[in-house]
């Protein structure tokens, strides 16, 4: 590129250069590229969408995952309530009572350490199940769902703690 000494002047070449392409390539005439066979102008050029990853508002998701699965493992929590933050939850209620009968329920707690979300309806919770505020599982893996505008607990994360109870433990439809 020639430096100029008017650079006022080097901006207005600029100017026709870029003004005469559309002229050349036969944009700005009145009859329009279709008649003349030409291709057209370029299509304007759509700015780069960031892919969505998570919800419209992830702070206020991770906010109401940590309060659900806090009420959810919350042994004052009535059944009912656990049921409609639990997905599928009313399909298997009757089963969320008898979580009351384990002996250590009464100390159970549930400390979130990270959520990522994967999609705008999911998110992966890492999460330490606390027994008398002493860890009982750590990092433990588990997922929400966004059901209805409710991020809820996933059955899938039920069933995984309800597997590593053992053999007695009830099954739900996993």
């Amino acid at each position: 590129m020639v430096q100029s000494r008017h650079p006022r002047a080097a901006a207005c070449a600029a100017a026709a250069v870029l003004l005469a392409v559309p002229a050349v390539a036969g944009w700005s005439s009145a009859s329009g590229p279709a008649e003349r066979g030409a291709l057209g102008p370029p299509a304007a050029v759509a700015p780069a969408v960031p892919a969505v990853d998570g919800p419209a508002d992830p702070e206020a998701a991770k906010a109401q995952i940590e309060k659900n699965w806090a009420a959810f493992f919350d042994p004052e929590t009535p059944v009912k309530e656990k049921a409609e933050l639990l997905q599928h939850g009313e399909m298997i209620a009757m089963l969320l009572g008898l979580f009351g009968t384990d002996p250590d329920s009464p100390d159970t707690a549930v400390e979130i350490s990270d959520i990522t979300f994967t999609s705008p309806t999911e998110a992966k919770v890492t999460y330490d199940l606390l027994v008398s505020g002493v860890p009982a599982l750590e990092d433990s893996k588990g997922v929400a769902v966004l059901d209805d505008g409710v991020w809820k607990i996933s059955l899938k994360s039920l069933c995984g703690l309800l597997e590593l109870g053992g053999d007695a433990a009830p099954t739900p439809p996993c």
